[in-house]
């Protein structure tokens, strides 16, 4: 069965054709291009029956991994050679990860390229309705943790929300959903489209926490 759009979701689409990228961040893909591509798949989906609620994907990275092993992301990857463009590599790295039905997704659009300097990393969200909800499992271990469904409601309670400290003099957003701690380039993302979806409560943003070690290990 179909589901049907929420209101707000149309509004964040509306409100991305006209939002520029410093918005998102201050680092902005190089004029000559970032080194390497990839996108990942911002995907919001139905919650319960009677469309009050609604989730949003995120998975939790294998705690063994060599670079941000357990940090909760967005699932999606670098662009392979065999894809057609970023959209394309969201959601095969999507399938990948979690075992996604890319036919289920309808595709809204996508927020401009952002840039990780330190890899010489373009990424681009791309945002998503999943219009035919089915069951997701985390694919290989050696990647995935587990799959996190995090419900909107969850995202935008004032209680959930937080400024994360790192040693180096980081400040940014960040959020507890299920346990899970969400902060960096993923929290910053959430933050900013929650804001444009108009969903966002007002915060504490003087509550500053210390990311854990085995963060930044």
């Amino acid at each position: 069965m179909t589901a049907a759009r929420p209101q707000w979701l149309d509004t964040l689409v509306d409100r991305l054709g006209t939002t520029p990228a410093h918005y998102y961040s201050r680092f902005l893909p190089p004029q000559e291009g970032a080194g390497r591509r990839a996108g990942v798949l911002v995907l919001v989906g139905p919650r319960d029956g009677d469309g009050t609620d609604h989730e949003i994907l995120l998975t939790e990275r294998a705690h063994g991994m060599r670079s941000h092993a357990g940090q909760v992301a967005f699932p999606g990857g670098s662009v392979d050679p065999e894809d057609r463009d970023v959209v394309d590599a969201a959601l095969r790295e999507a399938h990948e990860e979690v075992g996604l039905d890319r036919t289920s997704v309808e595709v809204l659009a996508t927020v401009p390229e952002l840039y990780m300097p330190h890899r010489d990393f373009g990424v681009t969200p791309v945002v998503g309705w999943w219009r035919e909800p089915h069951p997701l499992t985390a694919g290989d271990p050696r990647e995935v943790a587990s799959v996190l469904r995090a419900p909107v409601s969850e995202l935008v309670d004032p209680a959930n929300r937080f400024t994360v400290t790192h040693p180096n003099g980081y400040r940014g957003p960040a959020f507890e959903v299920d346990g899970l701690l969400v902060w960096g380039f993923t929290a910053g993302i959430l933050s900013k489209l929650l804001d444009l979806a108009g969903l966002a409560e007002p915060w504490d943003v003087s509550r500053l926490e210390e990311l854990p070690e085995q963060m930044w290990r």
